[in-house]
């Protein structure tokens, strides 16, 4: 009889039934993307330290710094090289600064109240890591025995997971970090690449050290089985592009979106973001696939909908409307920070209102112009958000079908103009608005 529970749990498991559980202390929580290179002139762990406050301020919960890591000098792109090319995982990039540099980042960023991700790349190494010299069986080679690389990653060498001996480094390598820092979880590059496998035997063994947080650059459900929290939402985002475009209408991303709930378990988290670093640097996001008044309704809705985890990338709050370059030095140069009271009044109100805690029930609200408007609630307790959002080039007066709370004063969070109806709306062409009620 155990036996067949046992089996029953895990086909429960697996088919989507079970309730995917979180580290408590990302819960209601949001994060924020740290390019240390361009983030100041300086380019510097200690020239950062000084923008903690700020971003505290503004509602930031966890900080995830791109790979600190020394940079492969061998085919390296440009003059400075990319990120993800590590050359030595358990060192710290003297351009960047020292271990104890960013151990005081750390500690600075918890007395604020903030958990720190350190990006991971695990699926290819450096093209001169001392692994290629030390352990040349750690790596994928062609016939001819050269280490290989993908696409044009001329950069990296393809790091070769069927040898154990390498996947029990990369776990070490990994714990260093846990060990040696206070760091509070991992952003892992391209994990769609490593055999997940690898992730069912690393994910519990970092787990073992303390709960951590991990987040996946990948957009598959099986990854949530392996112990990620969130995956990217690539589909959603590519969805949203389209619309901004005009290509594509609410009821595209609708599809999108129930397509994601029937492949992905109870309370797998979704990386919602506008931009990033390689849709800034890359596709010009946000500020040519959203641009202007475009780009409002979809940050909302990153921070506001079903299993969003939201992001926010270096920058977006100034905002830096232009690609921020990937191997040269370029600073970004915050002066106006004309974003950063429309961010805070999304990432406070997510923050601190319990409709958006993991355990509120989340409900689509029908609209009589569903190809254009998406409105949706979201309720725990006494605490009710309501949402509406033009998604199109035209102006519309919203009706909100069904019955909504009546008999308490609602005010719009970014206004703060009272409403006692909220079931008639009218919007500007890429309008929103955030109802909200209750305690908090």
């Amino acid at each position: 009889m155990k036996k067949i529970c046992f089996v029953l749990a895990i086909f429960a498991f697996f088919h989507g039934s079970a309730q995917q559980k979180h580290p408590a202390f990302m819960d209601q929580g949001n994060i924020y993307e740290v390019n240390i290179r361009q983030y100041t002139k300086e380019g510097t762990l200690n020239a950062f330290a000084k923008h903690l406050p700020r971003l505290q301020k503004m509602g930031v919960k966890t900080i995830w710094f791109m790979p600190l890591q020394p940079i492969s000098k061998e085919g390296r792109k440009g003059t400075l090289g990319s990120y993800y090319s590590v050359a030595h995982y358990t060192q710290v990039n003297p351009e960047f600064g020292t271990l104890a540099d960013f151990n005081k980042i750390v500690a600075s960023a918890h007395k604020l109240g903030m958990k720190v991700l350190i990006d991971w790349v695990p699926n290819h190494s450096g093209a001169d890591h001392y692994w290629l010299t030390s352990h040349p069986d750690f790596y994928e080679r062609d016939s001819t025995g050269k280490a290989i690389f993908t696409a044009d990653w001329s950069d990296t060498r393809e790091l070769n997971f069927d040898n154990l001996v390498m996947q029990d480094s990369m776990i070490n390598a990994m714990k260093y970090w846990v060990k040696k820092t206070a760091i509070d979880g991992f952003r892992v590059d391209v994990a769609w690449g490593v055999p997940y496998r690898f992730w069912n035997k690393c994910i519990p063994a970092l787990n073992k050290e303390r709960k951590l947080y991990f987040l996946a650059e990948a957009d598959d459900p099986k990854l949530h089985e392996t112990g990620f929290d969130a995956t990217y939402s690539w589909q959603e985002f590519h969805m949203m592009n389209d619309i901004a475009a005009g290509k594509k209408d609410v009821l595209s991303l609708d599809s999108v979106l129930n397509k994601i709930d029937k492949e992905f378990m109870k309370g797998a988290q979704r990386l919602y973001f506008t931009s990033n670093h390689d849709e800034n640097s890359w596709n010009k996001a946000d500020y040519a696939t959203m641009p202007g008044i475009k780009h409002a309704p979809f940050a909302v809705f990153t921070q506001t909908y079903n299993r969003a985890m939201p992001l926010i990338y270096s920058g977006q709050e100034e905002p830096v409307l232009r690609p921020v370059s990937f191997f040269e030095k370029d600073s970004m140069g915050f002066i106006k920070y004309e974003r950063a009271p429309f961010y805070k009044t999304l990432l406070n109100l997510r923050s601190t209102n319990a409709a958006f805690k993991e355990n509120a029930v989340f409900e689509r609200i029908n609209v009589n112009a569903p190809s254009q408007v998406m409105a949706y609630s979201r309720k725990n307790g006494d605490a009710f958000v309501v949402v509406v959002l033009n998604l199109s080039d035209k102006g519309v007066g919203v009706k909100l079908e069904g019955s909504l709370p009546t008999g308490k004063t609602y005010f719009e969070a970014f206004t703060k103009e009272q409403f006692k109806d909220i079931q008639n709306v009218s919007l500007p062409a890429w309008g929103y608005k955030v109802f909200v009620y209750g305690s908090k």
